[in-house]
């Protein structure tokens, strides 16, 4: 009887295995991967239709930031410039020291240099600082009110960028009085700002929302801006550097600065290629830190 029971199994194992397989449905592998990405398209495009409806608002946050900073200030507008004229001071002092050591002169352009490149790097400085800190500022607004809360970032970027400009009108006094040349090489100028201004506001949202999340990224970015000026073409040119200027020049916002000296200082073409990657990289972290802004949004009540 065991046998019997025993051979029939085998005899329907067999005929299952003999039995020609029914065609399974078809699985689509890259499917799910483009939907994704079709959904994530769809979702930032209603985020910036949300933002677009706010804009107001941003505006409005914007000029009581700039409103906040001089108000009841003694000296007013020119703290816009004093960060920068204290920058410019250091460079020449390292110029300076530079020129000694190398039994060479310093001269106008090496002066010009530091303080054309001085205004877009307190400004960097300045933007991402605030932002780091914009949530938290306004963590009543951020829990108690709807709304987009990139705005508070952005915003603080604007504010900086305003004191750009402010700073802007003393560095073309300054500019015009060592009698620096003019040439049609400044109509790179606004090209190489709106850079640095869109990687000022990838990066402040990124600073921002993980602020919220780890308290002592506050400390990080303070430690990376307080050294970052060394690893940045500031007090120095690339060129002082020699053939291992293209490693100084992998930060993003080096080839940026230098396009600036480049064409406002020595009336010559910044570097397309260095222009190009400065730009890619500053696309890349606003579209980066605005998706990361946005996934980490809805957890940002309950961390403050």
């Amino acid at each position: 009887m065991k046998e019997s029971h025993v051979a029939k199994a085998k005899n329907q194992l067999l005929a299952e295995e003999l039995t020609p397989a029914e065609p399974k449905e078809f699985l689509p592998i890259a499917r799910p991967s483009v939907e994704g990405a079709v959904r994530q398209r769809g979702q930032m495009r209603e985020h910036l239709r949300e933002f677009n409806k706010y804009r107001g608002l941003f505006w409005m946050i914007t000029y009581r930031d700039i409103k906040v900073r001089y108000k009841q200030s003694v000296m007013g507008f020119l703290w816009a410039i004093l960060m920068p004229v204290l920058i410019v001071m250091s460079g020449i002092v390292v110029r300076y020291a530079y020129a000694f050591a190398a039994h060479v002169s310093i001269n106008k352009a090496d002066v010009a240099s530091v303080a054309v490149k001085a205004l877009p790097w307190a400004f960097l400085v300045s933007s991402i600082r605030f932002s780091c800190n914009s949530l938290m500022t306004n963590k009543e607004l951020v829990t108690k009110i709807y709304f987009p809360k990139e705005i508070f970032p952005l915003a603080a970027v604007m504010a900086s960028l305003f004191d750009l400009f402010v700073a802007s009108g003393a560095l073309l006094i300054f500019l015009f009085s060592i009698q620096v040349g003019w040439s049609m090489q400044l109509l790179w100028v606004p090209l190489l700002l709106a850079a640095i201004v869109v990687f000022a506001c990838g990066i402040g949202m990124i600073v921002s929302a993980a602020g919220l999340f780890f308290r002592d990224v506050k400390y990080i970015v303070e430690v990376l801006l307080t050294f970052g000026i060394f690893f940045t073409p500031v007090f120095y040119d690339t060129r002082m550097i020699g053939d291992k200027a293209k490693w100084l020049l992998l930060n993003p916002v080096a080839p940026l600065l230098e396009g600036l000296s480049a064409c406002v200082t020595h009336q010559q073409p910044p570097d397309p290629l260095w222009i190009a990657y400065s730009l890619a990289f500053s696309t890349v972290a606003l579209v980066g830190g605005y998706l990361f802004f946005k996934r980490l949004e809805p957890a940002f009540a309950e961390s403050i």
